[in-house]
């Protein structure tokens, strides 16, 4: 029998919210774990209650499974933060959906521009980036002397 997958906006500070960025910090935290990175700290959930931003929830049979969010860093340009499908409920297809949704929001906020970070040691995120037409660019911002960070970027208009 198909699974039915919704995706919906959410208040960032929901328990629910909370507990999938718990798993992602962790996750990471594991890949990661020779390095003192403080994952964690590169996201607030308030990131994603300013204007123009947003905290996507993903359910599978009505299940929480997944979760995305975008956050402004001009007025053009918007970050994607906080992608994460629980091991579950991976290649299913959730994570596109969250970053396709996440695309059509940045475009009806009058974003021009995407970009994101992510790891060297999470192929499958750089494949699925790559996969929706994102470019490596240049590191950015707290990720510019980080050799385990890889930055993409994705023109929106």
């Amino acid at each position: 029998m198909p699974q039915a997958v919704s995706i919906s906006a959410v208040n960032p500070h929901t328990e629910i919210a909370a507990m999938l960025i718990d798993e992602l910090v962790a996750e990471l935290t594991s890949r990661y774990a020779d390095r003192n990175d403080d994952e964690a700290a590169s996201f607030s959930p308030a990131d994603a209650t300013v204007p123009r931003s947003a905290f996507l929830l993903a359910r599978l049979d009505g299940q929480p499974v997944g979760c995305g969010a975008i956050r402004p860093m001009s007025n053009d340009v918007v970050e994607i933060k906080r992608m994460y499908v629980r091991k579950a409920a991976r290649g299913l297809g959730i994570g596109r959906a969250i970053l396709v949704e996440l695309e059509r929001l940045a475009a009806a906020f009058g974003y021009a521009r995407m970009v994101l970070e992510t790891g060297v040691r999470q192929p499958e995120a750089i494949a699925l980036y790559e996969g929706r037409g994102f470019t490596r660019i240049p590191n950015y911002a707290e990720y510019s002397d980080n050799p385990l960070s890889v930055c993409f970027g994705k023109d929106i208009t």
